[in-house]
């Protein structure tokens, strides 16, 4: 009877320990997410915290400490009355708008012509891969030189032809488009890389079923690469409109803004509220501005995109 008793206590403790192993196992994935939670809250939410408490304060430095002053109002008229935030974001609209637009012509271009290659591919995906590698650093120096209005061999070309040479970064008119073009070739590669990937993955089959059907090749590019594309294209958009709208190096190394404010962007001028003017609050305010433009900019992307390119 003892032995009985005994042997039903250890059924129930092997049951209970089965059926906690059961739940673990089921449970497995929501468990597997704590320490990417707890990532996430440590390297987002709570700098994002510090961002909001930091953009309705004044901060100051006194004899080595930092004072925090309520003032959300100060912050909020400075912003209405700050006309170079405009500015500064009218440039990067125009600037993304010209940009993209251009690397995603010119990069699904150049993905057509490769991806119709029989032989080569590789040393062309390398050759087109250099200008994502090279720093920054070393393309605004390099870019600088070449736009230099004395010895720059854009203005040596001009002068061999008999025209006059430019003040590519020092001119109103030209700053910003000079900027752009910088940008247009540091970032197709991107674009193409994406797209040429894309355009070797499409099954053949459905090609071939056109061109049986007598479709020619505008029609083939219309009616089913672009359709079938359009997964790639959105990734390939998405990525490049919010890497545009967060340019900062090219600009800084190149102008610094000017001249004037002819090449002020956002992150740049955030960058010198924060830094060159010690204006840490405002500075904080102008970020959640920012974060909450692209946050508008993405939920309106995903809803009207005809890819859905989120749920793809």
């Amino acid at each position: 009877m003892q032995k009985s008793t005994e042997l039903e206590s250890i059924d129930k403790v092997t049951a209970g320990g089965r059926s906690l192993l059961d739940i673990l196992d089921k449970t497995f994935q929501y468990w597997a997410l704590i320490p990417a939670l707890i990532l996430l809250t440590l390297l987002t939410l709570q700098p994002m915290f510090d961002l909001l408490r930091m953009s309705v304060s004044t901060i100051d430095f006194v004899e080595g400490n930092d004072v925090w002053t309520f003032s959300a109002a100060k912050n909020i008229d400075l912003f209405k009355n700050d006309w170079i935030y405009r500015v500064a974001l009218k440039n990067t609209l125009i600037f993304v708008f010209i940009t993209v637009t251009l690397e995603m012509i010119l990069g699904f271009a150049l993905a057509l012509l490769v991806s119709g290659l029989s032989a080569g591919k590789g040393l062309v995906r390398t050759i087109m891969v250099l200008p994502i590698l090279v720093p920054a650093v070393t393309i605004g120096s390099i870019w600088k030189l070449m736009y230099n209005f004395e010895f720059g061999i854009f203005n040596q070309i001009l002068t061999a032809v008999g025209f006059m040479p430019q003040d590519w970064l020092g001119s109103l008119n030209l700053a910003l488009a000079s900027v752009v073009v910088v940008d247009i070739w540091h970032w197709t590669p991107f674009v193409f890389l994406v797209l040429l990937a894309g355009l070797e993955a499409l099954p053949v089959e459905v090609f071939e079923a056109a061109e049986v059907d007598g479709a020619n090749r505008w029609q083939l590019l219309r009616y089913v690469t672009i359709p079938m594309m359009w997964p790639a294209i959105s990734v390939a958009l998405l990525f490049r409109i919010i890497m545009a709208f967060k340019v900062f190096d090219e600009v800084f190394l190149l102008t610094s803004g000017g001249p004037g404010t002819a090449t002020e962007v956002v992150s740049l001028y955030i960058y010198k509220v924060f830094f060159a003017q010690n204006r840490l609050g405002y500075g904080a305010l102008l970020s959640i501005v920012t974060i909450l433009l692209i946050c508008v900019f993405i939920f309106t992307y995903r809803h009207l995109s005809p890819g859905k390119v989120v749920k793809e």
